[in-house]
């Protein structure tokens, strides 16, 4: 017993130690993202008309953790030689979207969020129970993408945003990545709102959870949009009345733009989100199997649509404030 009594206190003096290294590493990792990245005027994001219509656009919905998703829609994608024109994406649609139109393939993607080190992310302020900046979001972005510019990525791109006070949608298809991202992921409580050129952004999933009708605004002749919200029917009991609520936000909001899009892949993977490893497999491979029964659907849409040939349709100028 005295042994174990004597043991029990080493690590506990161990254990200590390893808490006080790992709050020293997560306050020197989030004094680095105190510093706000200085982009100027000519790279801050905005809104520009595109000549050339896409023929297939992928929209890609938020969801925050359950964005992990989106990986295996890729890979269900990649796999039967489907790759998209234009990719939209709303909050974590819009950073998983932006690596891949960066060039990452869909393999690579998951790599790359079996990898994610949530200590990245840290800021002081989230030790403490407040809101994140949201500067590490976009430290990581436009170093994942070489600092390249929106218009510069392989793929076409937009990311949506609100806009306040109005709660107007905008649309960033032009300059630089990590920032249009960082504000099209602003959730209010969670992220501080991010502001730049004379205006206030807080997360594209206030305006458009799943922004389908962009990608037609932009002129795409085939929509697939991916929605990984949870299902309503999947809902516990007893969960706090502010996630109902929005939840059912959301899902108004969706029903509204689905018809716009030709196919909808709203595969189910549960209601609660998570972070770990086990949760990131889990999520990936539902969403991948989920996406290849739903190839044909797919196929079929772009089918038609070649079969249509290549009119051109009149893109309109999205009704928001795009240019900020």
């Amino acid at each position: 017993m005295s042994e174990f009594l004597l043991g029990d206190g080493r690590g506990e003096r161990r254990r200590k130690r390893r808490v006080a290294a790992l709050l020293g590493t997560a306050l020197i990792t989030s004094a680095c993202n105190l510093i706000e990245p200085n982009v100027p005027p000519d790279r801050l994001p905005r809104y520009e008309p595109d000549k050339v219509h896409p023929r297939v656009a992928l929209v890609l919905g938020s969801g925050g953790p359950r964005g992990f998703a989106h990986i295996g829609v890729l890979k269900a994608l990649e796999d039967e030689g489907i790759h998209p024109d234009l990719i939209v994406g709303s909050s974590v649609g819009a950073m998983v979207g932006a690596l891949y139109a960066a060039g990452y393939d869909a393999r690579s993607l998951e790599r790359m969020a079996y990898d994610i080190n949530l200590f990245d992310f840290l800021e002081v302020s989230m030790i403490w129970g407040g809101p994140a900046s949201g500067r590490a979001v976009q430290a990581y972005v436009n170093k994942a993408v070489g600092g390249r510019t929106i218009e510069q990525l392989k793929t076409r791109f937009a990311a949506v945003a609100t806009r306040l006070p109005d709660r107007k949608l905008v649309i960033f298809n032009r300059g630089d990545i990590g920032l249009a991202v960082r504000a099209s992921g602003a959730s209010p409580g969670e992220f501080q709102v991010v502001k730049f050129g004379g205006q206030q952004y807080i997360d594209g999933d206030e305006a458009s959870p799943v922004p389908i009708h962009v990608a037609r605004m932009l002129g795409a002749r085939v929509v697939i949009a991916v929605d990984v919200s949870a299902f309503a029917g999947d809902t516990p009991p007893n969960v706090p009345q502010e996630w109902i609520d929005k939840d059912a936000r959301r899902a108004r909001q969706v029903r509204a733009e689905a018809p716009e899009a030709d196919v909808m892949i709203h595969p189910d993977i549960g209601y609660y989100a998570g972070h770990d490893d086990e949760y990131r497999r889990r999520v990936i491979g539902i969403a991948e199997r989920f996406a290849r029964e739903e190839m044909p659907k797919v196929k079929a849409a772009i089918a038609r649509a070649d079969a249509g040939g290549a009119q051109a349709l009149s893109a309109r100028t999205p009704e928001a404030d795009t240019s900020r």
